[in-house]
């Protein structure tokens, strides 16, 4: 074990915003060992204040599922991946003809903008972004990610609905459990993808990988790595992707596992 790669919500963060002091314990006995550790998740940098404020990570985060690579001590984008505007124009087209009254929403390497409705009658929407039409100019460093959204039904029916439609120019994928949110993100690009660059540019091979995910945003790393840990709570598609099982989340399922690979680490 070289690297242990995390999701966040869901996996060691929960709604209430805390990580376990069990998981973070298990996070520093990781890095005293030598093992490296980074962050993958479907967040952007700017809402990463968890994992530095509760375990002090100030390292690699690989934000936005794959689009964004963030160095926290420093504060800045160190690899992206972007949307082109011709491609989120006909992949918000292609939604708006098969869903009932999608809403979407646009992350930039500069923010995030989103349209009349989005939120519905969500506490989110708090008037900390812009609300309004989606046009280019709003996109000033890159479009990341575009997410969509139903007022009804589940993530699970939205992404069976539009993905066999999209699927050829957007990667689609989704972690809400609770609402109808599907993520979009440039083609080939996921966190596999961006965690394996990561990893053989520090000459770490998927086999001394250790990855941890609760969500199908977290299916292509799970089977990358070579001990990929779907949580005990996570969704079906998670756990049939992932070889392993972790416990699950409220049994601080990641630390679990770490807590038990350090000490086959150690000397008898």
């Amino acid at each position: 074990m070289r690297l242990i790669a995390s999701d966040i919500d869901g996996t060691i963060l929960g709604h209430d915003g805390k990580i376990s002091a069990r998981t973070v314990d298990a996070f520093a006995a990781a890095a005293d060992a030598g093992v490296d550790v980074v962050f993958v998740t479907g967040r952007p940098p700017r809402w990463l204040d968890p994992i530095r404020e509760q375990i002090g990570h100030l390292g690699t985060v690989i934000c936005s599922n794959g689009a964004v690579v963030y160095d926290l001590a420093a504060e800045k984008v160190t690899e992206s991946h972007v949307l082109d505007w011709d491609t989120v124009e006909r992949v918000r087209g292609i939604i708006t003809g098969l869903a009932p009254n999608p809403r979407f929403a646009l992350e930039t390497l500069n923010g995030f903008h989103v349209e009349e409705g989005f939120f519905g009658t969500r506490a989110a929407d708090s008037g900390e972004f812009p609300v309004g039409e989606l046009v280019p100019s709003m996109a000033d460093g890159g479009i990341v990610k575009m997410l969509a959204v139903l007022h009804s039904g589940s993530a699970d029916e939205f992404m069976a609905l539009v993905a066999p439609a999209i699927g050829p120019l957007i990667a689609v994928t989704h972690s809400a459990p609770e609402l109808a949110l599907l993520e979009l993100g440039p083609l080939g690009v996921n966190k596999a993808v961006t965690l394996a660059r990561y990893a053989a540019a520090r000459g770490i091979n998927a086999a001394d990988v250790v990855a941890f995910g609760d969500m199908p945003n977290d299916i292509e790393m799970l089977g990358w790595a070579g001990y990929g840990y779907a949580m005990a709570s996570g969704h079906p598609e998670a756990l049939a992707a992932a070889a392993l099982q972790a416990p699950a989340f409220e049994d601080d399922g990641v630390a679990q596992v770490i807590e038990s690979r350090l000490a086959a680490l150690r000397p008898a």
